[in-house]
């Protein structure tokens, strides 16, 4: 199986701007785990995941005043639509993150989480 089997291609877009309260809402919101932050000023494209919001407000920083531009990660691998799931779990696992970017041709085509992975593997297991 390949990334883009298992991506979801509906993926939650936010700015630096936002607070962390309103990301967690919107995030809440959609069910899912992670935003693509998208700063126009050139630096490309982050994430920020749940665990980034917990992290804050384990340290008492307010939600409703820290944004999301600061505390994303920078540092993001994005994955390929036609990597391999398992090489998709590799990335995740040798990061230590578990969400990835999927972009094709320059753009973001979705977003692959390890539940998405594993998901995907235990489908392909009920099938054997």
């Amino acid at each position: 199986m390949r990334v883009c089997d298992g991506m979801s291609p509906l993926v939650l877009m936010i700015g630096p701007g936002h607070t962390l309260r309103q990301a967690a809402r919107l995030m809440a919101a959609r069910k899912v785990g992670a935003a693509v932050v998208h700063d126009v000023d050139g630096q490309g494209y982050a994430i920020l995941t749940e665990r980034d919001v917990l992290l804050s407000v384990a340290a008492g920083q307010n939600p409703d005043v820290e944004l999301a531009g600061d505390h994303i990660t920078r540092d993001v691998v994005f994955a390929d639509p036609d990597w391999s799931l398992d090489d998709a779990a590799a990335s995740m696992l040798r990061g230590g993150f578990r969400h990835l970017i999927v972009c094709a041709g320059g753009e973001v085509a979705g977003v692959l989480s390890m539940r998405d992975v594993v998901r995907c593997w235990s489908s392909r297991r009920a099938v054997v």
